[in-house]
């Protein structure tokens, strides 16, 4: 191969942008990291924060079709601005701690907008510095048949340098990148500040919110694993982003449901150490976590920004609908397990192998939290269904019209709905329901029971023997030829009005 010409074409820069992500959202995730990062490397390298500014600002512009998503972190040297804000693939990243590390992330915006511009500078009184692509003039080089410049001379010839016209505008250290002229995609979620909210409060390296009482304990676990890495974050000018999740939410059955404990877990590596540490937050397991509350899935996370979407752990599971009833995290720390180049998954290797095999016992023990949860509310509602009947029935004796061998019979009924109320209560499953409702609930009825079956004296006793006898035998058959009780009861009192 020596001497031989190395060709890279324009086409790959085709790839490394338009092809490379599929979802128009993920330019946010990807120029927060890149800004994750470098708020990081100015907390190592001492440099004070600007009071006056958000760590993040997120700035849309519908109207003008803008996006602009600047950070106050290290900013880049005037003497390497221009290498580094034209380089593909070639980041200085690759090795440290930062999340980004392949070099064409910053490329994100390419396939989105009609200029893609960068501006920054590292202090005061230092000029502001742009180079801007030209993302229109890209696309027509790309379709040209004439034009066959490999990629430096391609570059070269879509990227313009220059100096900000007004740098008092701006901070004194910052980095900004601007999406100018953004394309029409769909419903134009990448121009919708709520939508971009919502995303990024989910995958971006936001703290929890203060409404969230079981955050404090997640922090605490995590500080003990990993670096803190919350960040500000604000999107037009509005309060900083927090993570979606709330003490309560609205199940998937539209009744309240609550997180009631989390359980956090240490997955060990391939050869030692911890590998990744997770949290689960447990709750009534009544069905899937709606998408609208935006914390359903057992997602991933690698230097605290999501790695794919909330399905990305449905294979860990015995039936993929449980990972929808799941809401937990896996922060990956061995760097060893990479993220793939879209950030959608993980790259293959024997260390992320390791690690799906140990979340597994986690997605067996949530399907069977799942499915006790499916078998408790079974029988809640059984229990409830025979107490329905129970008291159905003690209304009717309650009523005093029926005769001797009826209302005995009627008793015995009531006896047959307790009875397995009270196997139902017994059941080891629903201990905490039993003793506050079930067993109380059981009593109250026997008692009333109890109430009914001592008692002698009916509203027909001042009625003739021969008469009260008939209406007897009446209601008798009034109940026993109805198929709701409720009606037939109703039935039985008008007209009892009638007769006393």
């Amino acid at each position: 191969m020596n001497g031989a010409e190395i060709v890279i074409g324009k086409d790959i820069l085709e790839l490394l942008s338009s092809a490379m992500y599929v979802d128009t959202l993920t330019v946010y995730r990807e120029y927060v990291q890149n800004a994750a990062d470098a708020l990081a490397a100015s907390v190592e390298a001492g440099l004070p924060p600007d009071p006056a500014e958000p760590q993040v600002a997120v700035t849309i512009d519908p109207g003008a079709r803008t996006v602009r998503i600047r950070d106050t972190g290290t900013g880049v040297p005037a003497d390497a601005f221009v290498a580094r804000m034209t380089a593909i693939g070639a980041s200085p990243k690759r090795g440290t701690a930062a999340r980004g590390f392949r070099g064409v992330g910053r490329l994100a915006g390419l396939a989105y907008c009609r200029e893609l511009t960068f501006r920054s500078r590292t202090a005061a009184g230092e000029p502001v510095l742009e180079i801007r692509w030209d993302c229109a003039k890209l696309k027509s080089l790309l379709r040209s048949t004439e034009y066959a410049a490999g990629l430096p001379q391609f570059v070269a010839d879509i990227v313009d340098l220059s100096e900000a016209a007004d740098p008092a505008r701006y901070p004194d250290r910052f980095f900004e990148v601007e999406m100018g002229g953004i394309i029409r995609h769909r419903n134009d979620a990448i121009l919708d500040a709520g939508t971009v909210s919502e995303y990024l409060s989910q995958v971006a390296p936001v703290p929890f919110s203060a409404e969230f009482t079981l955050g404090a304990e997640i922090d605490a676990f995590l500080r003990r694993h990993t670096a803190p890495g919350a960040i500000e974050i604000r999107v037009n000018g509005g309060e900083p982003l927090v993570r979606p999740h709330r003490d309560a939410f609205e199940a998937d059955d539209g009744k309240p449901d609550a997180f009631t404990d989390v359980e956090f877990k240490e997955l060990p590596g391939q050869d030692g150490g911890v590998a990744a540490v997770g949290w689960l937050l447990h709750h009534g397991y009544r069905g899937a976590i709606p998408n609208a509350a935006l914390v359903k899935g057992l997602r991933f996370r690698s230097g605290d920004i999501q790695v794919g979407g909330h399905n990305l752990a449905e294979d860990l599971f015995p039936e993929p609908r449980f990972n929808s009833w799941t809401v937990g995290e896996i922060h990956v720390l061995d760097p060893r397990i990479l993220p793939n180049g879209r950030r959608d998954n993980y790259q293959e290797s024997v260390h992320l192998r390791n690690l799906r095999n140990h979340l597994s016992p986690i997605g067996r023990d949530i399907a069977k939290r799942c499915r006790t949860s499916s078998a408790r509310r079974k029988w809640l509602r059984e229990f409830e269904l025979y107490e329905t009947v129970a008291k159905e029935k003690m209304a009717i004796l309650a009523q005093g019209t029926l005769g001797e061998v009826a209302r005995n019979a009627m008793e015995a009924e009531v006896e047959r709905s307790i009875s397995p109320m009270a196997k139902i209560a017994a059941m080891e499953d629903l201990a905490a329901e039993a003793e506050a409702r079930l067993w109380p609930k059981l009593e109250e009825l026997r008692r009333e029971l109890n109430t009914l079956a001592d008692r002698t004296e009916s509203p027909m006793a001042r009625l003739p023997a021969e008469k009260r006898a008939m209406y007897e035998h009446l209601f008798e058959l009034v109940y026993d030829c109805s198929t709701n009780r409720v009606a037939a009861k109703a039935l039985v009192d008008r007209i009892m009005l009638k007769i006393l």
